[in-house]
Parts: structure tokens; C-alpha cells; sequence
């Protein structure tokens, strides 16, 4: 795996745990934060943990904003020094910003400003565990853009015992298994002479209604 260097700017809950789970697939982090205590707190376990004022351009100049391959602006319920943090990346040239909004409007605002990305970390867990709930084989679900998702479910009977290709799964349900993983053993690419076997889990991407679809076979 390639090894990335980010800038996660706020390191409260959602901005801690995406730095630390970067560092432990082995990116290089620079934490940012204006509280001091957190800053000690992260110091241990991200590559490198800085207390400034993100909303100061010398301050984000002088740490080399621009250079990152991904600044990620985590700051929370502080509108103010989310919307102007992530002005200032974009006036440095940062070359991609990915910024954390707590609601539409606030969105919005990010978008307009420059934001490469805007997500909706609280929105989007809630839309994932929803549809956990409602689907018992569906393991987890995530929306990469909207109307386009990754689903990580179990086989449904109609494919196993199938290649993929026989199954025709692109052209019935006009979706792309990503790979196929049998319980206990490492997770393959899938390709189309892949042939799934009862309790495998399958992920596939695709819109939002195709995947949807699919995950109606094990209901028939």
C-alpha cells in the first residue's frame, strides 16, 4: 500500500479517529489542533501533532499546508474557523481539501469556497447503520457519491456455485463485485471466472437502486 501524507486539521472525535486510523494503515499524519490538551493527547500516537490557530494563513503556510497530498478540515460545531480554515487552504493552494460539515447550508458554504469534498460524517453513519437495521445480511454500506455505494453483504443463493460470469452480474444488475472473501480465509479480487461459495461476502459497488436490488435476492 502507498504510503500518503495528510494534514487533518481538529482533532476532536471525528478528526482523532480518522488521524489515528491513518497512522495505523501507515500514512503520515500532521495533527493540527487550537487546544493545547489535545494536541498532548494525540502527540503519542500520530507522526506528527502541532497546537496552532488553523484560521492564521502564516500559521498554516509555515506548516506546509500546500505540500500535503490531502488537508482534511475535521474542525466541528466552530462554523467560523471551519469555513475560514478551509478558505485559507484554498488560497494556499492546497490540493485536496476535504471538509468536514455538519449541516446542508454549512456544506454548501464549503463547497463554494474551494472544498474538494464535503462530508457529513454524522449523516452518513446514521444512513449506514440504517441500512444495517433494515437488511440483516448487509454487513456495512457506505455512499461514496451520491446515488453511487460500496456494499459488503453474504452471497445470495441465486450466485452461489456460479462464476460471475455465468451469473451475468453486471448485465442483470448493472453493478461490479469488487471482491469476494470466504469466512477465515485473505480477501481476492474478484474476477469473472470468481465463483461464490455459500456464506462468502461479497463487495460490490454501484448505484444506489441496482445495489439495492441485489440485496433483495436473499429475500426471495
Amino acid at each position: 500500500m502507498a504510503r500518503h501524507e495528510f494534514l487533518v486539521i481538529g482533532l476532536g472525535r471525528f478528526g482523532g479517529a480518522l488521524a489515528e486510523d491513518l497512522v495505523q494503515h501507515g500514512h503520515d499524519v500532521l495533527g493540527v489542533d487550537a487546544d493545547g490538551k489535545l494536541v498532548q493527547e494525540y502527540a503519542p500516537r500520530l507522526t506528527h501533532v502541532v497546537e496552532a490557530d488553523s484560521t492564521d494563513r502564516e500559521a498554516l503556510e509555515q506548516l506546509g499546508a500546500r505540500d500535503f497530498g490531502t488537508a482534511v478540515v475535521a474542525i466541528g460545531t466552530d462554523l467560523e474557523a471551519s469555513i475560514l480554515t478551509t478558505s485559507v487552504l484554498v488560497d494556499l493552494g492546497a490540493r485536496n481539501i476535504v471538509a468536514k460539515a455538519i449541516s446542508e447550508p454549512h456544506g454548501r458554504i464549503l463547497d463554494r469556497i474551494g472544498a474538494h469534498r464535503v462530508v457529513f460524517p454524522e449523516r452518513d453513519m446514521g444512513v449506514r447503520v440504517a441500512r444495517r437495521l433494515a437488511g440483516r445480511d448487509v454487513i456495512d454500506y457506505m455512499e461514496l457519491d451520491p446515488g453511487f455505494v460500496l456494499l459488503e453483504t453474504i452471497a445470495p443463493p441465486e450466485l452461489v456455485g456460479k462464476s460471475l460470469a455465468d451469473a451475468e452480474v453486471r448485465r442483470r444488475f448493472g453493478l461490479t463485485v469488487v471482491s469476494i472473501k470466504t469466512p477465515g480465509e485473505p480477501a481476492t479480487y474478484a474476477t469473472p471466472e470468481t465463483v461464490p461459495r455459500e456464506g462468502d461476502i461479497m463487495v460490490v459497488a454501484g448505484e444506489t437502486s441496482a445495489v439495492e436490488r441485489f440485496v433483495r435476492l436473499r429475500e426471495r
